[in-house]
């Protein structure tokens, strides 16, 4: 018999965005809520099955957890990105084959913006006091014709910069890896570092996280932000120094920021961003919409089954299959 464990199963879905009850006679599927960061309490509840379903990046899987688990032979991840989260090298070495999976587009820059509208129009504000009575009490700025900075032009670079021009935005870009004439062909102009950070009204972050990119924000950039520039990160934590982003914001060194991504997920009780005014948060839900969870768990359930039938599909380190000989 084969179990596989669906795990960080937040929203309680997994079973309806995928047909589990189609696998091979003889494998049991258990689905799990709750989000387990205990060590010891993860390994007692995973030390007895083969696969183990995941949802991005929620629960890392590094050598001490996958040594722990001497019966996995197969982590079902979702999406092709970077999976910093699990130790593929060390996976590969034990054998225990990683799968990544396509998703559908369009959730991560539609929650970007829907940070970036709701900070700049204050609007979490305005439906407060509104309902508290007072009429018309504050004022906004408009977008059209300040500067939007983004930090990296990759797939979703591209499309925020598209929307960027359509709210008739100024656009410049900046990343250690990008190039003046990949700017330009999104309407973007490449600046220095010392330009993007002093001259840009709203920054947003759109490049993955990699050994490279971790740390890449520093406190020197946030130093050189506008009092009335907002800082937008969609895409990882780590990215930026999230210390610094703290005390900017503490101080009122910057209008504010739109977070979607922490460096501790989920983030812990009594953090700073939780209580402050300037802030606005989600709990990381740009990758979560119903066409992406489909796409993610409809294929992750393709390659379980290809898996199961001895012929894998999708491994992000097929050497693990060496290791097993």
């Amino acid at each position: 018999m084969t179990r596989i464990a669906v795990i960080d199963d937040y929203q309680l879905v997994a079973h309806r965005m995928a047909d589990w009850d189609s696998f091979p006679a003889g494998t049991t599927v258990d689905f799990y809520q709750d989000h387990v960061s205990d060590h010891n309490a993860l390994v007692e509840r995973l030390k007895d099955y083969e696969i183990v379903q995941l949802m991005r990046e929620r629960t890392p899987f590094q050598a001490d957890l996958l040594d722990a688990l001497p019966k996995l032979e197969l982590l079902s991840g979702t999406g092709r990105g970077h999976y910093g989260s699990v130790d593929t090298t060390y996976a590969a070495q034990k054998g225990i084959v990683l799968t990544g999976t396509a998703g559908s587009s369009g959730s991560v820059e539609e929650l970007a913006w829907g940070l970036i509208l709701a900070l700049v129009k204050k609007l979490p504000e305005e439906d407060r006091i509104t309902r508290e009575g007072p009429w018309q009490t504050l004022i906004s700025p408009t977008l059209a014709n300040r500067t939007l900075g983004i930090i990296g032009l990759g797939r979703l670079g591209k499309r925020m910069a598209q929307i960027g021009l359509a709210f008739n935005m100024n656009l410049t870009a900046w990343s250690p890896w990008l190039t003046e004439e990949r700017a330009a062909e999104q309407g973007a102009k490449m600046v220095s570092r010392e330009e993007f950070f002093a001259t840009a009204d709203v920054i947003t972050v759109q490049i993955p996280l990699t050994a490279e990119s971790k740390g890449l924000i520093t406190a020197e950039d946030f130093g050189r932000m506008k009092p009335e520039a907002y800082f937008i990160n969609t895409s990882r934590g780590p990215i930026a120094d999230e210390a610094a982003l703290i005390k900017v914001l503490q101080e009122g060194k910057i209008a504010g920021a739109g977070l979607d991504v922490f460096d501790v997920e989920p983030l812990p009780e009594g953090h700073p961003f939780l209580t402050m005014p300037n802030t606005l948060l989600t709990p990381h839900i740009g990758f979560v919409s119903e066409e992406n969870y489909k796409a993610f768990y409809g294929n992750a359930l393709d390659n379980i089954k290809a898996y199961l039938a001895g012929e894998p599909i999708n491994m992000i380190n097929p050497e693990a299959l060496e290791h097993r000989k």
